[in-house]
């Protein structure tokens, strides 16, 4: 989760939004325990799941853009590849 290089699936935002609603829970808990050293943590986990979310919602609303990519051409550079150079 709290990996930024991760990159979400948007298939998978019903369970980040489930993430999302323990961590709010398990944070008034701990407010609830007075359990300080606890809050801090889960605060991070949240702000991350919160930046997921938000990066799942910009992948799906970003339109899908087709590359096409051509085969390389050789001959302009005076053979091909794996082609033997003669000896002299």
């Amino acid at each position: 989760m709290r990996c930024s290089l991760l990159r979400p699936d948007p298939a998978q935002r019903s369970r980040l939004e489930e993430v999302h609603g323990n961590l709010v829970a398990r944070i008034a808990e701990a407010e609830h325990e007075n359990w300080l050293g606890e809050i801090e943590g889960l605060r991070v986990s949240l702000a991350s799941a919160k930046d997921k979310l938000t990066q799942v919602d910009a992948l799906v609303e970003r339109p899908s853009v087709e590359v096409q990519l051509d085969m390389p051409s050789f001959s302009r550079h005076g053979g091909t590849a794996g082609t033997p150079r003669p000896t002299s």
